[in-house]
């Protein structure tokens, strides 16, 4: 294929050499006159491991060169990629001046060219951007329609500084965010033979894996700097702990516990999360992660109430109760939390779990609850209808399949999902559905 690449710093430098590699024609693209001339010279122009010997190759048998009129690139190209720079402005939001700028010099290039052409964009951009502002900036400078006079897809990098040759050649996986089949296959025809699942996804879901690939990076970082302060403190061996900690690939390293739901609970969590960051605070070690796992925990339980609120209904329906489902767990359970914080605000609450009745209920579960919600017995039914018929609002915190049989499509009360329900893609398209974090 014919490829030009607008930006030539790691992302453009390492996916223009590296796409040069595989056979394709490559142009690359940039305002720097001196990154230019590098690359026609053979000479990469950032400090990669194993990227100097591939530009020098692939500029020495033709398959790469530079320039930086932007006509030129996209008149001898069929696809562009732009990787230029999306740095963080002053206040920390997006600064998208160098990717408004590519687009319009492409729409106009290609305004003068004519012929079907495919944009794809590897910045890294909030999800919207694409959508909301670069399409329609594309459109005006092109006089033309995207989908019709050219195709625009998003498809990020997953490119490690250091070792970005070796991960373009063996990627963890390809994203492509396609506004058609055509765009998505252009792309996917870039990265014919190389290894990793391919994902053809909506382009707003391509822009957001990005972010959630480095928020977690950053998650992790921050988690095992803060834990291995808190061992060293305490005298503990962090490296060893850690090495047990990775080697449970069915609970740590998995995707256990990594799906958008409702607030944690339970009698392990939040009594052990207190206690570590307590011994942290004793020795005197500072852990803003750990220590604000409660409080972000708190803010999505309460999201939930915020969702109650909107819809300025007062008689509320709760399915489920417990920590988990399949027990009469109730400690700290955050179902039992947002009951006692609905109630407390006057709602007209109606309760109903299979697995918890009152009579039933001893010992530390039963202190639980009367310290928590005493009031509980006249909340609490035994039919899922009774809550049913009592409730204008519907709180779902349970999979239970008597539940899920019984909850209404269409006309009804409206269903607030805490657990995304199985047919919650249906679910969406009902105005009295909402889900709770999708």
């Amino acid at each position: 294929m014919r490829i030009s690449v607008f930006g030539l710093g790691y992302v453009g430098c390492v996916s223009a050499a590296c796409l040069a590699g595989m056979g394709h024609e490559v142009i690359g693209v940039d305002v720097n006159q001196v990154k230019v001339d590098l690359v026609n010279d053979g000479k990469a122009p950032v400090v990669e491991e194993g990227i100097g010997e591939l530009v020098a190759e692939v500029v020495r048998t033709g398959a790469l060169r530079a320039t930086r009129d932007v006509r030129e690139a996209v008149e001898g190209s069929e696809i562009s990629l732009v990787c230029v720079g999306t740095p963080s402005a002053a206040n920390g939001s997006l600064d998208t001046a160098y990717l408004e700028r590519v687009t319009e010099e492409i729409g106009a290039a290609l305004a003068e060219r004519g012929g079907r052409h495919t944009v794809v964009f590897r910045s890294t951009m909030l999800p919207g951007t694409c959508l909301n502002l670069l399409v329609p900036l594309l459109e005006k400078a092109l006089g033309g329609t995207v989908g019709v006079d050219v195709d625009v897809a998003v498809n990020p990098e997953f490119l490690r500084e250091g070792t970005s040759v070796k991960d373009f050649f063996d990627p963890p996986k390809t994203v492509i965010g396609e506004l058609g089949p055509h765009g998505g296959d252009m792309v996917a025809a870039l990265y014919e033979g190389l290894p990793g699942e391919v994902f053809r996804v909506p382009v707003p879901t391509a822009e957001a894996i990005k972010y959630a690939d480095n928020a977690f990076h950053g998650l992790k970082i921050g988690f095992a700097n803060e834990l291995g302060a808190v061992c060293q403190a305490l005298g503990v061996d962090s490296h060893q702990v850690i090495d047990v900690f990775l080697a449970d690939r069915k609970l740590n390293i998995s995707p256990a516990y990594l799906r958008p739901g409702f607030a944690f609970g339970g009698s392990c969590l939040p009594k052990d999360l207190r206690s570590l960051v307590h011994a942290a605070r004793r020795a005197d070690v500072s852990v803003p992660i750990l220590a604000h796992v409660l409080a972000s925990n708190a803010d999505h339980l309460q999201r939930a109430v915020d969702l109650v609120e909107r819809t300025g209904k007062r008689r509320v329906g709760l399915f489920g109760l417990s920590f988990k489902p399949g027990t009469d767990d109730l400690r700290e359970s955050p179902l039992v939390e947002l009951a006692e914080r609905l109630f407390g605000k006057g709602y007209d609450l109606r309760i109903y779990d299979a697995n918890v009745h009152l009579s039933r209920l001893l010992g530390a579960n039963r202190e639980y609850i009367e310290s928590r919600l005493p009031h509980l017995a006249q909340l609490l039914t035994d039919s899922v209808e009774d809550v049913l018929d009592h409730a204008e609002v519907c709180l779902v915190g349970t999979r239970d399949p008597a539940v899920l049989a019984a909850l209404p499509h269409g006309d009804g009360p409206v269903i607030v999902d805490l657990v995304r329900l199985p047919d919650a893609d249906a679910r969406r398209t009902e105005p009295g559905y909402m889900g709770l974090a999708w």
